[in-house]
């Protein structure tokens, strides 16, 4: 598993970080940890405002 971080590209929030399989994977487990199904179903807003993972570490 590899370590991302999530983060708003207007602003530089950091939006999530954990554990996932590839950035997508982690893109639909910020979603789901903000109450929704996966990272599509989230608010147009949101993504247009522009969202990115980036590969922190990988755990062996």
């Amino acid at each position: 598993m590899t370590i991302y971080q999530i983060k708003q590209t207007t602003s530089g929030a950091v939006l999530w970080t954990g554990q996932a399989s590839d950035a997508d994977s982690a893109l639909d487990a910020m979603a789901r940890e903000a109450g929704y199904t996966h990272f599509s179903a989230l608010p147009d807003q949101i993504r247009a405002s522009g969202v990115v993972a980036t590969e922190l570490t990988q755990l062996r």
